[in-house]
Formats: structure tokens, C-alpha cells, sequence
């Protein structure tokens, strides 16, 4: 697994003073990154790296400034020996490639990019980067180019693994994983460093107790790991304002700033019980066991304002400077002024927060603070509340502060002031939430707008709140406002967006709100969604995918199918390649979820998801019709007719098309598949085509010993056999062999039903002279005609390996007329409660497979005086007139039975 190789920046042919190339050795929000200086003409600008040891590398990592950008970067390694010299001109360097760095005007400069590349497996001990020139830009008037980090991965030569880590590189061919997530440079660049360093802590943890089967206490750390990620980033951005309130020299700002990172650090850690987790004083059992705070993802405590963050430091100074002020001790000791001995020595040691006292006799140069103030007598005076903090040195401080936090002491500065027009659209949720709460989402500050949305989802959550004002007003107003919040373009307000969408639909919703009031809060925030669907942030858009998924599975919206029919839309081949992605993508997860539905407005029946499947295989896209084709393969299971009618016939000239061919090809497979499984089900073996010897209807010993003539199968051993030839009337030489089970009446026309199989071809009536047809009759099958010597052991071998007209039940194994399966299946079989007969072909179905067996081609209905053949389900014409033996003999015939031969 790769890592993060340390390296050190050990030249550079160009630097600006204040961004020095030293700043690529380290990451974190506050890095400033390399800049060369302006108008600068060397060429090329090269800067070159130093690994802590010699490593293989897999992958480079660099983050681009948002305006100052170099066209590429090229990469170079080299790798000395030990002894070999140093300086960058002796070094010979080998080149790995360049990347390629986008002008950024599409973000109006405003975002940093970020590329990660492969370039392993390779060796070395030094990386040189040589930039290319810059991008012109308004911004950019100083031909400058820049780097704000780099980072490599790959494993030090010296560890053990190296080598096996170069052959699964050169095997697989595949990127590697990162063996910690804070070696990721997404993730240590904008995550505070103290933080860092404690996921990685826990990460080491998780790893230690994955190994020793602790699943509970790996899965609490993986959960503080997110939570603590949340707050490294909170907590990035503080430190970002710190360093620039240093750069504008408010060191009064900057010392909040670091209190503020202090105490939010501190309260983040004891909400999350990261001590306990870290298991600093050895192993704690109370890890193991299921708690409250990590029964989800814990939540995060709401961040301190630089107000309190002040308030708390003049209370910490006023606790230390002037512990012994209090008002009763002001109060006894004004009570003394009228001894003048009292008074000087207040005046040699003033109290802190006591006023000068009028009427006193050495207070005459003192002049009134404010003249048009009312003169008071002492007694007045004396009943007036003690301002405490008027002269104090905390209250300096804090004059000092106003400053710094004039944006916390006033709470609507920063904040957008609602016009008329937003006053007349928020109304509902200003009378539902107060105009406070309200105003934090059209807040400039996006801080306010996050805790505007932390406020939301606690209230829909459950926290107390009036619920009297009615729970369709606050699921309204709630949507009116969340609409506002999905198109925010900052992340993190999204994200928390998302949060509290889910919240509205999982917590708030369900047995609460009416239908038509869900059904307008779909239609209010899933257009946003899916637009956001298709960003090209992989974040935003899978983001956006789990949130409307998540609202298409609340019960409410489910049972008024809200989101299906918008994502089981065709997809236009003018449809963006991302957004029509997502849809599909959506949609295959809302089949496989729900399933496909009968309902014409649920938007997922068998047509509507055939239509929107064949629309996305046409897309330009590949990767759409990917999804496209496993779509229409979800409903080619459940009906294959109707997907087959979407598209083209199958024939060579459509399967020269490579969609096409690779499509029919899956559908095959799936045809195989079901066939195999009615099969299995119905109990059918390999060897079910053979059928059960047999004893011949005319032979006078019915139960003969059927083991010497088919010594090969034992199983047909003991085994009962019901042949149904009926009676020949005609032929006065034939006997007729009762069966155990009753006489069937099968194959039969409307006028003749008591005719079989067997009768459809009758013997001429024998007469004196025809003695020698009369031998001839009697050494025939009495099914097929098929003529033997008259050895009785010939006829039962012939009876079980090949007579066409015979079968064997699969449930029962009794051997019986083909003709005769289907009614046998149904009335007489032992496991005749396990099937049923088809109301459309009138074939014998096992009850589980009956849907299936619906949907196959050959399930319709016969013509009139036609029968279904239960082994090829073809139609046999006129059953009645010897149908069944042209059918089961002919070699055209029947393509279900093994023993089908010329007629005889």
C-alpha cells in the first residue's frame, strides 16, 4: 500500500520572498505554496526534491493555484548512489512525463486544482519539477507561476515490503491504496494539522482492533475518524483567518482566533470521547459495548463565535485580576467615605470598579463624565447598581476586541437583510422559524448559512419546537428554504443541505405530513437535485444521487411513485453525459430496490424502464449505455418479449453491431439460465430424456422380472407402469391390460373423446385368410408399429430406451403416453398438488414457475381441435387422426425427445 514519502526542497531557481519554496515541505490549511517572483526571466523555473530515503514512487499528487497556474509541469527522478555527487547540475535525471494544469477560467480563478497522476513503479531519491509558462489572466499580470503543495506516494526501498510493492505494481497495473487516508493530499491540506495527527492515531487503532476482532470499537473509530474530519476542516478555516489577521498585524483577532481553534478543539474532543478512545491508559472494555453517542454518526457540538470566545476570556481575567470585588464589599466600603482618613486611603489603593464619590471634600476638581446627567444625592447614589466592569482593565480589553468581533457582537452584520421581495417569499418560514433563523441562510457568511441548516435538521430531528404552528406549515416552509440551500455552490453548505433533506423525508416526514404536501416538497427540491446530479464534482454528484435515493425510499414518496417517473424519462442523446449517468445509474438502484412494478404510474413497469433502457443504449456515452444495457437486462428477466419488441430483430445483420451482439449475447445467456432453472425445478435430471422400461400392454405376466432386460438401470427395478392404449374393438386378437390408476381420456376431438393416441392408426380387421398380417400384428409395438421377433425382453428394452409415443413423469417416474403427461401431471401424479394446468396452452406448470413460464414465446394458446406437446411445445394438428404418432415419429417432428426415428 502506497504512503506518503517525506521529502525536502533542496533548490529552486526562482523564489518570492514571502513564498518561499520551504512551504512545499509541509501541508496544511495555513500553507502559502511556491512562487517565483515577478516578471521573472529565468528560464526554465525548476525546483528540486529530496526524498527523506530512497523510495519507489507510484503517484504524484499537486495542487494548483486558483489563478497563478503554469500551462504543465514536468516531472523528472533521478536516483544517486551513495558517494555520488550532489548538486543539481551533476545530477542526470530520467523523464517521467508532464501534467497538464487547466486555465481555470471556467471557476472564474476561484478554485484550486488538484491532479493526481501515476508514474510507477519507479526508483529514485531525488524529483526535479520544471514549470512551464503561465496562463495569462487579469489576475496574473506578472507572468508568475506557482505551486501550493505537492505530495508522493510509493513505499521507502529500505522496508521489507518494497519489493513484493514493485511486483503487485508491475502485476496488477492497478493504483495502489493509500495506506492512510491523511496521506491523501485532499485530505492533509485542508484538515487542521493537530487533526491529522489524531486521525491517524485512530486509524492505527482501527487497524489493531480490526486484527483482534474488536468490530464494535473499529466501528466507533471509524465514525469519530469522519466526525473528527468534519472539524479538522472547521478548524482549517479557523486557522486560515488567524494567519490572515497576522498578515493585517490584528494580533487582538489573531489571539481569538487561536482561543477560538483552542476551545472548539476541546469541546470536539470531549464530545467525541476521543481520549477514551485513543485507549491512552490501556485497554478499555467500555469500547466493545454499544453506546448512545455511536449508534450513528455522532454529531458535532456547535462551534464557538469569537463573542464567546471573548466573554469567556474577560470572565477568566476578572476571575484572576479582582476576586475579591463584590457588591456587598463596594457597599461597605462607600459606607466609609465620610472619614477622610477612610478617603485617602481609597485614594492611596483604589478599588477596581468603585466610582468617585460625590460630596466628598477632595473631589472638587473632579468634573462630571457627562454634564447633562441630573446631580444626585449621595443616597441616590448609594441605591444605584454597581457598574463593575466600568473601570476595569477586562473592559479595556474587551474596547479593545470590538474590532475583531463587530461581526459576532452585531448578529445580522454579514448577514443579507431580507428585501421585500424575500420577506414576501420567505414569509411562511418567518412566521414558522422567526426572521433570526431565516436570515442565517441568506447570510454572505457561509458559516451562517451551515448553522442556519445544523438548526433545521435539529428541529426536524426532534428537537423542542412548537409543533402547534402545524407540521404541514413546517415541512412547507422547511422546503422553501432547503430550496434556496441545494443550489448553494459551496460544498459544505451543500453537503449540510443534503443532511438536513434526508433528515426532512426519514425523520420528519413519514406518519406526519399529508400526501399532497410531500408531493409539493418532491416537486420543490428533486429538480435541484438532479441538476446537481450531474456536476462535475464526483463529490456533488454522488452526493446528490444518495440524497434523491434517499427520499424515493420514505414511504410517503414511494407510495405516490414522486421520483421514478422523472429518472425512467428517456434519455435524449442530447442529454449531458454526467447528468444522464446519474439517471441511469438511479434508476438501476430504484429496480433493484423496489423492483419492477405493474402500476402504470409508478414509472417502473416493464415498458416504460424497456423505453428508457433503449433510449440510453443510443446514448454517445459508453459509460450510460453500460448502465442502459444492465437495465434492460433487470427487465429481460421478468419479460423478455416486451424488450425484445424494443429492438431490432435478432438476426446476423443486427448482430454485426457490436451493442447488439453483446446485448443478444446476455440475453441468451439469461434464456439458458431460466430454462436450466424450470428444469431443475420441475425435476428433471440429465438422464430424465431415457425413459422407464416397461411391460407391454398384451404381455400375460404384467409384473415380469424387468432387471435382466435392462441390466443397466437399476432403478427400474420395483417401479409401476400405467399405459392407457384403450380398447380395440377391431382387433379381435388384442388384449386389453387394465392399469392401476383409472383410464384416461386424452388427445381426444370434441366428437371422438374416448379415442387415443394408440387408436389413431387401427389395424385392418383380420379375417381367416389373413393369418400371416395376424402374426405380423402381434409381434408390433402396439404404439409405434415398431416389429420385433416377439422375444417380450426385445419389447421391454424397446419400450424404455426407444419408443417415441412413451415418457417418463418426472415427479413419479411412471412410464406413460407423451399424450397422456400433461393430464397426468395435473390429476394423477403423487405430486399432482405441486402443479397446475396453464390457462392459455393448457400445458401442466409447477405452481412456482407458472409466471415464468408465462412469459416464455411458446405459451399461447392452441388452435381449435390442436393439442401442446409437453417435451417441445410445439402444436400437434388433429390429435385425434394420428397426430401424435406423425408428431413423436416423424424426424421432423418432435425436437423435445431423444427417441424420435423415421416412421416404421
Amino acid at each position: 500500500m502506497a504512503k506518503r514519502i517525506s521529502f525536502s526542497v533542496i533548490f529552486a531557481t526562482d523564489e518570492e520572498p514571502d513564498y518561499p519554496s520551504s512551504e512545499l515541505n509541509s501541508h496544511g490549511p495555513a500553507v502559502c505554496g511556491w512562487r517565483c517572483r515577478a516578471n521573472s526571466t529565468l528560464s526554465p523555473k525548476e525546483i528540486i526534491l529530496r526524498f527523506e530515503k530512497p523510495a519507489v514512487i507510484c503517484r504524484i499528487q499537486v495542487l494548483a493555484h486558483q489563478c497563478i497556474i503554469p500551462e504543465r509541469i514536468e516531472l523528472w527522478i533521478h536516483q544517486s548512489t551513495r558517494g555520488a555527487p550532489t548538486t543539481p547540475s551533476s545530477q542526470t535525471y530520467d523523464f517521467l512525463g508532464f501534467i497538464a494544469l487547466s486555465d481555470n477560467s471556467g471557476t472564474n480563478f476561484k478554485s484550486r486544482e488538484l491532479q493526481s497522476v501515476p508514474v510507477g513503479p519507479k526508483k529514485g531519491t531525488h524529483l526535479k519539477l520544471r514549470f512551464g509558462s503561465p496562463y495569462p489572466n487579469e489576475l496574473n499580470k506578472s507572468n508568475q507561476v506557482a505551486l501550493i503543495a505537492i505530495n508522493v506516494l510509493g513505499e521507502y526501498l529500505s522496508t521489507e515490503n518494497a519489493m513484493q510493492f514493485i511486483q503487485n505494481m508491475n502485476n496488477e497495473r492497478t493504483e495502489t491504496a493509500l495506506a492512510s487516508i491523511c496521506d491523501d493530499l485532499s485530505f492533509s491540506m485542508y484538515v487542521e494539522e493537530s487533526i491529522v495527527e489524531t486521525i491517524r492515531e485512530l486509524e492505527q487503532k482501527k487497524i489493531k482492533a480490526v486484527n483482534d476482532e474488536r468490530f464494535e470499537y473499529a466501528r466507533k473509530l471509524k465514525l469519530c475518524m469522519g466526525a473528527l474530519r468534519n472539524a479538522g476542516e472547521r478548524l482549517g478555516r479557523y486557522s486560515l483567518a488567524k494567519r490572515q489577521a497576522v498578515q493585517q498585524e490584528d494580533f487582538i483577532a489573531a489571539k481569538l482566533r487561536k482561543e477560538q481553534m483552542e476551545l472548539y478543539k476541546k469541546m470536539v474532543f470531549e464530545q467525541l470521547q476521543v481520549n477514551y478512545l485513543l485507549e491512552t491508559g490501556g485497554l478499555n472494555p467500555d469500547n466493545d459495548c454499544v453506546s448512545d453517542l455511536y449508534t450513528q454518526k455522532p454529531p458535532l457540538p456547535s462551534p464557538p463565535s469569537l463573542q464567546d470566545v471573548a466573554s469567556a476570556l474577560s470572565n477568566d481575567t476578572m476571575f484572576t485580576a479582582i476576586p475579591f470585588t463584590s457588591p456587598q464589599m463596594v457597599r461597605r466600603e462607600n459606607s466609609d467615605v465620610k472619614s477622610p482618613n477612610t478617603l485617602n486611603e481609597h485614594r492611596q489603593s483604589p478599588i477596581i470598579g468603585a466610582s468617585p464619590k460625590r460630596g466628598s471634600p477632595n473631589t472638587g476638581s473632579l468634573r462630571r463624565r457627562n454634564k447633562s446627567a441630573p446631580r444626585t444625592t449621595y443616597e441616590d447614589y448609594e441605591e444605584r447598581a454597581i457598574p463593575a466592569l466600568r473601570h476595569s482593565h477586562t473592559n479595556e480589553f474587551l474596547r479593545e476586541c470590538q474590532g475583531a468581533i463587530v461581526l459576532e457582537n452585531d448578529p445580522c452584520r454579514g448577514r443579507s437583510r431580507l428585501n421585500e421581495r424575500e420577506r414576501r417569499q420567505a414569509a411562511l418560514p418567518i412566521l414558522v422559524f422567526g426572521n433570526e433563523m431565516v436570515e442565517l441562510f441568506y447570510s454572505r457568511q457561509f458559516q451562517d448559512r451551515e448553522e442556519g441548516l445544523l438548526r433545521l435538521t435539529a428541529i426536524l430531528k426532534g428537537e423542542a419546537f412548537d409543533y402547534s404552528i402545524g407540521v404541514n406549515k413546517i415541512a412547507r416552509s422547511a422546503t422553501l428554504i432547503l430550496h434556496r440551500a441545494v443550489r448553494d455552490a459551496v460544498f459544505s453548505v451543500f453537503n449540510h443541505a443534503a443532511e438536513t433533506v434526508r433528515a426532512l423525508f426519514i425523520d420528519f416526514v413519514p406518519n406526519r405530513v399529508t400526501q399532497n404536501e410531500v408531493s409539493r416538497c418532491v416537486d420543490r427540491l428533486l429538480p435541484e437535485l438532479l441538476a446537481k446530479s450531474g456536476d462535475p464534482s464526483p463529490r456533488i454528484h454522488t452526493l446528490a444521487q444518495h440524497t434523491i435515493l434517499s427520499i424515493a425510499a420514505c414511504p410517503e414518496v414511494r407510495m405516490q411513485h414522486l421520483v421514478a417517473p422523472s429518472l425512467s424519462r428517456p434519455v435524449g442523446s442530447g442529454t449531458h453525459p454526467r447528468l444522464a449517468l446519474s439517471r441511469m445509474q438511479m434508476l438501476e438502484q430504484l429496480v433493484l430496490s423496489q423492483g419492477i412494478s405493474s402500476d402504470k404510474q409508478s414509472g417502473l413497469t416493464c415498458r416504460i424502464l424497456s423505453e428508457s433502457g433503449c433510449s440510453g443504449i443510443h446514448h454517445p456515452s459508453e459509460p450510460v449505455r453500460k448502465v442502459a444495457e444492465r437495465v434492460l437486462l433487470l427487465v429481460y428477466k421478468l419479460n423478455p418479449r416486451l424488450v425484445r419488441k424494443q429492438l431490432p430483430p435478432d438476426d446476423d445483420i443486427t448482430r454485426r453491431n457490436l451493442l447488439y451482439r453483446q446485448l443478444f449475447a446476455e440475453f441468451d445467456k439469461i434464456d439458458d439460465g431460466r430454462r436450466r432453472e424450470m428444469t431443475s425445478h420441475q425435476g428433471f435430471t440429465s438422464s430424465s430424456i431415457l425413459r422407464q422400461h416397461a411391460t407391454p400392454p398384451h404381455s400375460p405376466n404384467v409384473s415380469s422380472n424387468l432387471s435382466a432386460s435392462n441390466n443397466d438401470n437399476s432403478e427400474s427395478e420395483n417401479r409401476k407402469f400405467a399405459f392407457n392404449n384403450g380398447t380395440n374393438t377391431n382387433s379381435a386378437e388384442s388384449t386389453t391390460v387394465n392399469s392401476p390408476r383409472k383410464t384416461l381420456a386424452y388427445n381426444c376431438s370434441p366428437t371422438n373423446k374416448s379415442a387415443s393416441a394408440s387408436d389413431s392408426n387401427e389395424p385392418e380387421p383380420h379375417t381367416q385368410n389373413s393369418s400371416k398380417s395376424n402374426s405380423e400384428c402381434e409381434n408390433r409395438c402396439p404404439f409405434c408399429d415398431w416389429p420385433y421377433n416377439g422375444d417380450t425382453e426385445q419389447l421391454d428394452k424397446h419400450y424404455w430406451k426407444a419408443c417415441p409415443l412413451l415418457t417418463k413423469c418426472p415427479q413419479c417416474s411412471q412410464v406413460l403416453e407423451v399424450a397422456a403427461l400433461c393430464t397426468h401431471l395435473t390429476e394423477e401424479c403423487d405430486a399432482k398438488i405441486g402443479y397446475v394446468q396453464c390457462d392459455r396452452c393448457s400445458e401442466a406448470v409447477h405452481k412456482n414457475l407458472l409466471d415464468i413460464h408465462k412469459l416464455e414465446d411458446y405459451c399461447v394458446k392452441p388452435k381449435t381441435n390442436n393439442m401442446k406437446c409437453p417435451l417441445c411445445h410445439e402444436e400437434v394438428e388433429g390429435p385425434s387422426n394420428g397426430g401424435w404418432k406423425h408428431h413423436l415419429t416423424n424426424s421432423d417432428g418432435c425436437a423435445g425427445t431423444a427417441k424420435r426415428r423415421a416412421r416404421i
